[in-house]
């Protein structure tokens, strides 16, 4: 066991080999199985930590390998452009309300974590770190940052948000009756980012296209709406 966690402390290759079996098995075992709980994002993750954990392999040396994929990440963001180009006639049509609905997202976000945050009596620190919970990874830590938030646990707080919004993004949809596929889009990506909305495309193109557009605008809006709730508290 030891030779085998020296060896792979040691590659350079197997945090992006693990990365992506892992969630090549929990894609295989979700699209089987169709059980909310395992899905992908979620279950590759928690594979990989166990693993890690077992073999008490360093975080870094996974890091090594696994920021291959980091690259990928721009191509990936610029290629949302495609489908929302395709679906430019619907945004024109739905411009006002997909940009109040956004709005209302963060603000409802916002006015939550703070009300939450007043009464669990967090502090400044704590709560500057999960503001930005909803929004896409970079930003949200460098407003974490210039809040004096803990990066660490910005982090932490967008990855679990975003997998809860990739594993119920489409229960609530169902739960609340809203079958406006602008809609459903706009919901997945104003509090999933880039994970609710992997699960909006799974919905359709339409609803894949307004999440991707609401990822921009919300990290944007957010921006502007933070500095005023980062002094409440």
């Amino acid at each position: 066991m030891t030779e085998i966690s020296n060896f792979l402390t040691n590659s350079t290759s197997f945090g992006l080999f693990i990365s992506l079996g892992a969630f090549w098995i929990a894609d295989i075992v979700y699209k089987k199985t169709k059980i909310v709980l395992l899905a992908p994002l979620l279950t590759s993750c928690t594979f990989i930590i166990i693993f890690l954990v077992l073999l008490k392999i360093p975080y870094e040396s996974y890091l090594k390998g696994a920021s291959f994929l980091y690259y990928l990440m721009t191509p990936c963001t610029v290629a949302l452009a495609i489908p929302l180009y395709r679906q430019f006639s619907k945004l024109k049509e739905n411009a006002l309300a997909i940009i109040l609905g956004i709005l209302a997202g963060i603000l409802a976000n916002a006015f939550f974590i703070f009300a939450m945050c007043s009464i669990f009596k967090f502090g400044h620190t704590e709560y500057v770190s999960v503001l930005p919970k909803s929004i896409t990874t970079p930003i949200g830590i460098a407003l974490s940052n210039q809040n004096g938030g803990i990066e660490a646990l910005t982090v932490l707080l967008i990855s679990i948000n975003g997998n809860m919004a990739n594993i119920f993004g489409i229960i609530f949809c169902r739960l609340f009756r809203i079958k406006e596929p602008v809609a459903c889009g706009v919901a997945c990506g104003t509090t999933g980012h880039a994970m609710g909305t992997a699960k909006a495309f799974e919905m359709g193109e339409v609803q894949g296209a307004m999440s991707g557009l609401s990822i921009a605008v919300s990290g944007l809006l957010t921006v502007i709406v933070m500095p005023f709730f980062a002094k409440l508290i």
